[in-house]
């Protein structure tokens, strides 16, 4: 391989340094280079912690909005207040579906310690709301049994019943 005459040699290029920012040294002393630290990784790793600290507190958020109404609905049917549970229930169901599609979006802050805990203290808060919920909705089944027996009883004149052929003999 020939080199032409005027062929220019690749040059590496090399980080411009600011002597400004050197101290001045001593007579016959030699500088010796600084590493300063590259301020725009540091913004860029800040700006990610920031983000990511905004995404937990939005999904931390969302965990403790439905947290509360789950609680509150859960106090209301213990306490045997009367409650709305249209309202409840819609209510629910709104802020369980801003929970999942955060989770969706940010699976990868599952791992999070403190999204850990508030997604297990919600799952025991479920649990005791299913709970009363059961125990609330077998009460309401036994009652309209009651009320059903009692209809039944009072709009029949006897004829087809068993109790009326016994009674006669």
């Amino acid at each position: 391989m020939q080199v032409q005459e005027g062929a220019v040699a690749p040059v590496m290029e090399q980080p411009v340094v600011d002597t400004g920012a050197m101290t001045e040294a001593a007579p016959g002393d030699a500088l010796l280079p600084v590493h300063l630290p590259n301020v725009g990784s540091e913004v860029a790793a800040d700006c990610t912690d920031v983000a990511r600290s905004d995404e937990v507190r939005g999904l931390l958020a969302a965990i403790r909005r439905l947290e509360s109404i789950v609680e509150e609905e859960t106090v209301a049917l213990a306490t045997g207040k009367k409650i709305d549970f249209d309202d409840f229930s819609a209510r629910k169901s709104r802020s369980m579906l801003e929970f999942v599609r955060l989770m969706r979006a940010r699976m990868h802050l599952g791992g999070e310690a403190e999204i850990t805990e508030e997604i297990q203290r919600l799952r025991q808060k479920l649990e005791r709301n299913r709970s009363i919920l059961e125990m609330h909705y077998d009460a309401v089944r036994e009652v309209a049994t009651i009320i059903v027996r009692a209809v039944r009883e009072a709009e029949s004149d006897g004829t087809y019943s068993g109790r009326a052929v016994q009674d006669g003999k």
